[in-house]
């Protein structure tokens, strides 16, 4: 209804969006400068940091004049999924000449899928408090109303796997296989694992003394081998592992 007063966030009452000037320390708003300036206070503080008052001020804004470019918490947790894909395409059609190709020649959907692997865990080393969203937001919002930006990654995939002519039984299990190792190797990657980052001496920076020995050897035993990221090399050696396996069907 026109006029009628809106509750923001906090519970307390404010005027309508529509009233709300969206010019701020960086001129007019857009949706995009709304999400990267979430982005990038999520990258400095965290997800709890969030809030459409926060943002508001860090764009020099009121908070309902937000709500224009997303109308809510969630619609900008939403957001930040699209601004690390729409960063993922930015890198794919920057870099469209295949690096480190596995095989001679031509690439290959295999040389690809590499491809979108490797420029996925460095959007997601860039942003790692956003990488939670990539899992937890998949889980709230259906398919057809995710972000376009993540739809136009699933349809890459499944166009190099329809290419490469793989059936739509043999496409769907390989794009679930290729999505679980990825994501799924980027969130082992992001693990806290130090206890106590001024310690010095390796036991006790990750809290082993915390561990029973008992009940725990081969976990205290690995941990400081564990601490350590695996790398690109660790995600490519096991995205080959995966996808020779799908190959021998």
């Amino acid at each position: 209804m026109a006029g009628q007063r809106t509750r923001d966030e906090d519970g307390e009452t404010a005027e309508p969006a529509r009233r709300a000037s969206d010019r701020g320390h960086y001129g007019r708003l857009s949706r995009k400068l709304v999400l990267a300036a979430a982005l990038g206070l999520v990258d400095e503080e965290g997800l709890s940091a969030l809030s459409m008052r926060r943002l508001g001020a860090r764009l020099g804004v009121e908070a309902m004049a937000l709500y224009r470019y997303a109308d809510g918490k969630d619609a900008l947790l939403d957001g930040l999924v699209e601004a690390l894909y729409l960063e993922l395409e930015e890198r794919l059609t920057a870099g469209s000449a295949p690096e480190g190709s596995t095989t001679p020649g031509p690439a290959t959907w295999r040389d690809e899928l590499h491809r979108i692997a490797r420029a996925s865990y460095e959007v997601c080393l860039a942003h790692p408090q956003v990488v939670p969203l990539l899992a937890t937001r998949m889980l709230a919002v259906p398919l057809a109303r995710r972000p376009s930006a993540v739809l136009k990654e699933h349809e890459r995939v499944l166009a190099l796997l329809h290419e490469a002519g793989l059936g739509r039984a043999r496409s769907a299990a390989v794009f679930r296989a290729f999505t679980g190792w990825v994501l799924g190797y980027v969130s082992v990657e992001l693990r806290a694992m130090v206890d106590n980052p001024d310690e010095e001496d390796t036991a006790f920076r990750l809290g082993l003394h915390r561990m029973p020995p008992q009940e725990l050897p081969r976990l205290r035993e690995i941990a400081a081998t564990l601490a350590e990221r695996g790398g690109q090399d660790g995600l490519h050696a096991g995205l080959d592992a995966l996808l020779d396996r799908f190959a021998q069907d």
